[in-house]
């Protein structure tokens, strides 16, 4: 039996701990009850009516002093408006039992800990258009990012915009994370949270002791402020830290997250080219309430950005297919951080040799010389000497443009998970995915046509390294192929199909707010596509973001070293990410040309015609008139025949690029340049975001 003296240390034990309050939902039954408004209450407890919010929808909890006051309300107003009975006690929280312990990718981001009191959030959200919304998350009320003005204005999404008063970025740090309310809930169950982006006009990067400009003889995407500059050692003050990026055109300011709280903000300098004029057309001359749309938009239909679209375009995969889920360890009965199917897991992983590239420390430490794939987008233009007289007496050249080419070529996909093994004369198998040495050399195809083996469309002369769609193309057209040698991996999957669906959905949905919708006909279909950008320049710039995201995001795959200092053989950061992986570069891009050879194949045979240049996804015909239609295979009914070039608004399908001369175009092809690089009227130079 226990003594008088352990009872009373125990009892003592209990009045030490920190006071129980009822849950969320009862303080706002409670505060409802009493007549109060939120902002009466807040001014009572010294706090801003967001703070008061987030008390009551579970974001976040009071700390003492506050937590004590906030306790002794509750209950007054618990003994005077009780919940069922007029004898009814004060509602405790219930005592929570004990949890297993779930990683951090599994659990909800929470609020971080009550700041000191600060002026109030207030929001100024303008009435609201009836069109069907995406739910808010109670969590992130004002949506997954704001545009901060020189004024103290942030301007958010649906047209909200808030009140900061934050005069340093530590406070601008403190304020995002406690009050702001934005935030945005994770693509995938076993995902992470995307933290609040905060975007700086000029004038609020000013006010809060930035330069206007970030200057330096560096390439501009890798400058950053020096480790001395005020607001650097402002935020080291503050117990807040960067990342290895340091202070840039994006940066990350961050503390270790504590048990289920992350604690991180990324900001976007304008002024400092944080958004690429290729990527985001226009963007940084907007108004911040229109930069706040377009990129509010992007965040929703695709990622918060977290740098370039290139750098988006990759983390949205890792979003969408986080490394690690929770399972419960069957000796303990504790939950541990395993392996997620189908993701590409949490370590890199070093490819093959003929994968890799020259500088890689796989071919440089081990002396490899047996060669390299050579997937790349076609750059290919016909020999003038194989032009007929009828060709070159037509009036006009006429380019057409797959629309996110590597994004079809991406939809179900399959691609190796596991490491590469290394095999002897295997048997070709169009199922596996990896890197076969084959020789196509005996193949004869018309040479009006590139050859679908090689970027420059020249006919193979020697074995060679190819991708299995490459191959597979080969065995497609009839011909016999014999492997010398592979590395092919034995887990695979589709990693890439979410990453696909999200990106086609919002590209189609970007391309129908700007009236290119699924159910228009060709030639409305092509009216439409050439006024869609003055139709809404803010969502031209979307559509134009999304592009570059899908690019960039498959370039990403294969980044190479950067800097002056890189010695070949040494490691560079991005071979640390597991999202490193050229195998998988290289099956996208060997898809698209693939498919991309098919149509031109299917056109000769359906219309005699042959292409004149062929520049990654845009492909030149001679043509009768400007038109596409009046090349493009109909048939009897109407209707587009199947296997060809085919004109609509999804990936794969085709739009119009631009129209030359026929003159125009013989006489580049005669300079040896690419029709297809200048036939929008500028030059369309080819970008794949690396």
């Amino acid at each position: 039996m226990a003594s008088e003296e352990e009872l009373f240390a125990s009892i003592d034990a209990l009045l030490e701990e920190e006071p129980q309050l009822p849950p969320p939902a009862e303080r706002a039954r409670l505060r409802e009850a009493a007549g109060i408004t939120q902002a009466r209450l807040a001014t009572a407890l010294k706090t801003t009516t967001q703070t008061v919010k987030n008390y009551e929808n579970g974001r976040s909890e009071p700390k003492s002093p506050r937590l004590e006051a906030y306790q002794r309300l509750l209950n007054g107003w618990a003994a005077k408006y009780p919940a069922h009975s007029a004898h009814a006690a004060p509602v405790p929280a219930p005592l929570a039992a004990p949890q297993p312990q779930v990683p951090e990718t599994a659990v909800p981001v929470q609020a971080a800990p009550e700041p000191p009191a600060r002026p109030a959030v207030t929001s100024r959200r303008p009435a609201a258009k009836k069109t069907a919304k995406p739910a808010v998350d109670p969590r992130f009320p004002h949506g997954p990012l704001a545009v901060l003005d020189g004024d103290g204005s942030a301007y958010g999404v649906d047209g909200i915009v808030l009140d900061c008063p934050a005069t340093t970025i530590p406070e601008l740090v403190e304020w995002t994370l406690r009050e702001s309310g934005l935030g945005a809930p994770k693509l995938n169950r076993y995902g992470k949270d995307s933290d609040p982006l905060i975007v700086l006009t000029a004038a609020a990067a000013v006010k809060l002791g930035l330069p206007e400009r970030l200057e330096g003889h560096e390439q501009r995407r890798s400058l950053r402020l020096p480790e001395d500059h005020p607001v650097v050692k402002q935020v080291a003050r503050a117990k807040w830290q960067l990342t290895q990026r340091g202070f840039g055109p994006w940066a990350r300011i961050y503390r270790k997250a504590q048990g289920r709280e992350r604690q991180c903000v990324q900001l976007a300098i304008l002024s400092w080219d944080a958004l690429d004029e290729r990527s985001w057309p226009g963007v940084t001359e907007m108004e911040p309430a229109d930069v706040a749309r377009v990129l509010g938009v992007y965040a929703q239909r695709v990622i918060t950005p977290r740098g370039s679209t290139a750098v988006s375009g990759l983390e949205l995969m890792t979003a969408l297919r986080p490394p690690t889920k929770p399972e419960r360890d069957e000796e303990t009965g504790n939950w541990v951080s395993a392996y997620n199917p189908g993701s590409l897991g949490t370590e890199p992983m070093d490819p093959a040799p003929p994968e890799a590239t020259a500088e890689h420390p796989v071919v440089v430490n081990s002396g490899w010389t047996g060669g390299f794939l050579n997937e790349e987008a076609y750059q290919w233009v016909r020999d003038v000497d194989l032009l007929t007289d009828e060709e070159c007496t037509l009036p006009f050249a006429v380019g057409l443009d797959l629309n996110t080419a590597f994004l079809a070529a991406a939809a179900r996909l399959v691609v190796g998970l596991s490491a590469p093994d290394h095999f002897h004369t295997p048997k070709f198998n169009p199922k596996i995915p990896g890197s076969w040495l084959v020789d196509l050399s005996h193949i004869e195809l018309d040479p009006r046509l590139p050859s679908p083996f090689t970027p420059d469309g020249s006919r193979p002369t020697e074995p060679a390294w190819y991708q299995t769609h490459t191959v597979a193309y080969a065995q497609e057209l009839g011909y016999n192929v014999a492997p010398i040698e592979a590395y092919l991996r034995r887990e695979t999957g589709a990693y890439l199909d979410p990453w696909h669906d999200r990106l086609k959905n919002a590209y189609v949905d970007t391309l129908a707010d700007l009236g290119v919708t699924r159910d228009l006909d060709d030639r409305a279909f092509l009216a439409a596509m050439e006024r869609h950008k003055q139709a809404d320049p803010a969502m031209a710039a979307v559509l134009a973001a999304i592009k570059a995201t899908v690019k960039g995001g498959v370039g990403k795959l294969r980044e190479r070293p950067q800097g002056k200092s890189y010695k070949a053989g040494e490691r560079w950061p991005a071979l640390e990410r597991p999202t490193w992986r050229p195998d998988i570069r290289a099956a996208v891009v060997s898809k698209a040309r693939v498919n991309m050879h098919r149509k031109l194949n299917n056109m000769a045979k359906m219309t005699g015609l042959y292409p004149l240049a062929v520049l990654s996804d845009c492909v030149v015909y001679p043509s009768p008139g400007e038109s596409p239609l009046d090349f493009l295979p109909y048939a009897a009914s109407g209707k587009p025949q199947p296997g060809g070039f085919r004109l609509g608004p999804t990936p794969g399908l085709a739009k119009l690029e631009g129209v030359q001369s026929m003159l125009w175009a013989v006489d580049l092809m005669e300079q040896g340049l690419n029709p297809a690089r200048h036939i929008k009227g500028g030059d369309a130079v080819l970008d794949e975001g690396e």
